[in-house]
């Protein structure tokens, strides 16, 4: 029935239906009034559209924070908690962040010890500063190469082709009627080649720490090179930083995602946060059809359940998964650990994602070697 609504209902009719199904008393009356509300004020933030939300349906005090959740994730697509598969205590609830946040001021650390390379479940939030390195001769190559190396994919549009296709009668009747009925040649349509949409998936963990700075100078690279791209973090939490990275300058970049994301260098929940991801369907809708490539050595901690899982659904979406992990880069490197071993089944390529030369190398020729 929605699909036959104008657009701009949508969330609100989606805000009435996530009330009723969490247990809300919404009656059709209070969704009319509430949109009646939002035509009237002629809202100029989202805080006028929230105070029209009490107003008008008026939820009890002591739901007020339940109902300000799923407003937060209908209008903002802020946070979604996922289920916690681990044995995470209830209330270290994994959360997804969206970057249109960006801005804000990131949450100080209550502990100053550094973090560890082992795999952890616990949360720790803080922001991080990237040096100022340069960019190096293997991100300068593939920013040059990627255009032309990048995954591509048959649109459905159709151009015109100077060998075989489909006839264009258009074209064809206009030369004839041009050439007195005559035609030389007959024009041809073939579908056009697209670009295909890349997602990255970046592990922040404490256990990556060593090649955080690394992935997010590429993610900036490939987000210049490539408008078809989508960009998360993974660590405790789940935070898209793609608006950030398509800041030409990648110190204004790299210092734009450093305040968006707050679990650098923390716990490492990959299961969760790849649930968490999965179950928002617009971040979900990034991964049909997409290379996925997930930079992490995969050192998922307790039960890998949820990250089997996660990896299996991400598999029927995407159109090939790359996962690139530091350790891959080892002489007699061998898969070892439980977790990294139950999702190898859906993963097209195990790739080495030590260096900057080594990830370019693995992006810019995975697709040849896929077709091999």
């Amino acid at each position: 029935m929605t699909d036959a609504l104008p657009r701009p209902l949508l969330p609100f009719m989606q805000f009435s239906a996530l009330l009723r199904a969490n247990d809300f008393s919404v009656a059709p009356e209070q969704t009319q009034s509430f949109v009646a509300a939002v035509g009237l004020l002629g809202p100029r933030s989202m805080e006028d559209i929230h105070r029209a939300a009490l107003a008008t349906i008026g939820p009890a005090p002591e739901r007020r924070e339940e109902f300000d959740a799923i407003f937060r994730l209908v209008f903002l697509g802020q946070t979604v908690a996922a289920s916690t598969t681990s044995d995470m205590d209830d209330e270290e609830e994994l959360e997804a962040f969206d970057d249109r946040d960006g801005g804000q001021e990131p949450p100080e650390t209550d502990e100053m010890e550094e973090s560890g390379g082992a795999p952890t479940g616990a949360e720790r939030l803080f922001a991080r500063q990237f040096g100022g390195l340069s960019e190096n001769e293997a991100l300068r190559r593939f920013r040059r190469q990627a255009p032309n190396a990048l995954p591509r994919r048959k649109s459905r549009r159709l151009a015109p082709s100077k060998g075989r296709g489909r006839l264009d009668m258009r074209r064809a009747l206009r030369e004839a009627v041009r050439r007195d009925g005559e035609l030389v040649r007959l024009p041809v349509l073939q579908r056009r080649d697209r670009r295909r949409r890349i997602l990255l998936l970046i592990d922040v963990s404490g256990s990556m720490k060593n090649q955080t700075d690394l992935y997010l100078r590429f993610a900036h690279t490939l987000a210049q090179a490539t408008d078809r791209l989508e960009v998360f973090t993974l660590g405790t939490r789940l935070t898209r930083i793609t608006r950030a990275l398509r800041r030409r300058s990648p110190d204004q970049a790299l210092a734009l995602a450093s305040t968006l994301v707050a679990d650098w260098d923390g716990g490492t929940r990959l299961g969760d946060a790849l649930q968490a991801f999965l179950s928002v369907p617009r971040f979900a809708g990034a991964a049909r059809g997409a290379l996925c490539i997930v930079m992490s050595d995969g050192l998922e901690r307790g039960d890998h359940t949820a990250m089997t899982d996660a990896m299996e659904r991400l598999d029927r979406h995407a159109w090939a998964v790359l996962w690139l992990s530091p350790l891959a880069g080892e002489d007699g490197y061998a898969v070892e650990t439980a977790a990294l071993k139950s999702v190898l089944p859906h993963i097209d390529r195990l790739g080495d994602g030590s260096s900057v030369a080594s990830v370019c190398g693995e992006v810019l020729g995975f697709e040849r070697r896929l077709r091999a």
